[in-house]
């Protein structure tokens, strides 16, 4: 997601100004005002597998919103843990990961801005 794009995406107190949602069923990850913009660099296991032949399982993300309490989100799953990471997923459709949470941080869930679409 583009710079300008954050920019729109954004109120003035740096919280999402829109809904966020699953990019493939449509349904809503989180409300409008329930996150606060964050840069902080994290890999992500890629979300459909790679059909071109490369090893690469996943990409560095910096980009996320960041919600302080697990039930502020409308509808979200989280995976089994592996080491300390928990990943999110839509509920739904069990598509994923959308982001991550640290066990060891109880005030921290990530959701990255590239892997949910943003809309009024």
């Amino acid at each position: 997601m583009s710079d300008r794009a954050v920019q729109e995406n954004l109120m003035e107190d740096g919280k999402n100004k829109t809904k966020l949602f699953c990019e493939r069923c449509s349904s809503i990850v989180l409300l409008p005002e329930k996150a606060v913009y964050s840069e902080i660099e994290f890999f992500l296991p890629h979300m459909k597998k790679k059909t071109d032949g490369t090893s690469e399982t996943g990409e560095t993300l910096k980009k996320y919103w960041k919600v302080n309490d697990m039930f502020e989100f409308e509808n979200v799953g989280f995976t089994n843990t592996v080491e300390t990471i928990k990943y999110l997923i839509c509920a739904d459709c069990e598509i994923g990961p959308i982001g991550w949470h640290d066990v060891n941080d109880k005030k921290a869930f990530y959701v990255a801005l590239e892997r949910v679409k943003h809309s009024e």
